[in-house]
């Protein structure tokens, strides 16, 4: 299993506009440019970040995109479900179990745990915490963040 690039580059984009002050609008470019997403990409993201009520678009001269509510309400999870739909590791585990054999199934257990685990962990972590470990990485001369 492996996230899409789409998901990561969503983190991106979010992280970046959470690190602008309050109010400050950034443009298509502006974001492209500091999470290195290509063009071709960001369209869909920002549409899937607007869809779900992640992020803001404004149009016109002073237009951009901002966050759609506090960066310290937004999880990577929030940002994950939006470009992936919910996260679901095996049929048997997450919100709408489709499998029958929850209850014979030997390796249940294990998905179960692993899905726990993996929710827990995106969900833990805020943009706005993300934000500011960036911004600690950068004025520390750790050059580019993503891989």
């Amino acid at each position: 299993m492996q996230l899409t690039r789409a998901a990561d580059y969503a983190v991106r984009v979010m992280v970046h506009l959470a690190g602008l002050p309050a109010g400050v609008r950034a443009t298509r470019d502006e974001m492209a440019v500091s999470g290195d997403v290509p063009e071709a990409f960001l369209s869909k993201i920002l549409q899937s970040l607007t869809r779900a009520g992640l992020i803001a678009s404004h149009r016109g001269v002073s237009g951009g995109y901002l966050l759609g509510r506090p960066a310290a309400s937004i999880t990577v999870l929030d940002i994950v479900e939006a470009m992936e739909g919910p996260l679901q590791l095996n049929a048997c585990v997450g919100s709408k179990p489709t499998c029958g054999r929850a209850g014979i199934c030997s390796v249940h257990d294990i998905w179960l745990r692993a899905q726990e685990a993996l929710t827990s962990v995106l969900q833990s972590e805020n943009i706005a915490d993300l934000a500011g470990k960036a911004a600690q990485r950068r004025s520390a001369g750790g050059g580019v963040e993503w891989s």
